[in-house]
């Protein structure tokens, strides 16, 4: 098959693309969002120095309900993290708790679907060695 050649401009997607982007620092996170990317959210350690894992949920919970289809997050550590560090960051990015609100979106039938999850497609923008 050949493609079909069209002489008129693809149609422009009015959203601005999240891109939602989490940097792991030593202090704390730093949420950015856009193209180019733009800081929208610092959380700060908690005080006995471990990362606030509630205040960053409560934080993308937010997010979620207003970019209710937005499934993907960009994860770019710049300090080594430990395993264990990296699962309970990733599970208060991916898991959705029985305490928050309930989020719907639409199926393809316009059908309300309660939503399992917050931003399950996790990518890593950086790796340290």
């Amino acid at each position: 098959d050949v493609p079909i050649i069209s002489q008129s401009e693809p149609p422009k997607d009015k959203k601005k693309p999240l891109a939602l982007t989490l940097k792991i620092t030593r202090k704390g996170f730093k949420l950015s969002s856009g193209v180019p990317s733009k800081t929208i959210k610092s959380i700060s350690k908690t005080q006995d120095g471990k990362y606030d894992l509630n205040k960053l949920h409560d934080y993308l919970l937010s997010i979620k309900k207003r970019n209710i289809n937005e499934e993907t997050i960009v994860f770019e550590p710049v300090v080594d993290l430990t395993y264990e560090e990296i699962v309970k960051i990733m599970d208060a990015v991916r898991m959705l708790k029985n305490t928050d609100d309930s989020l719907y979106k639409k199926d393809k039938d316009g059908i309300d679907v309660q939503l399992k999850t917050l931003f399950s497609k996790i990518m890593f923008g950086n790796l340290m060695s």
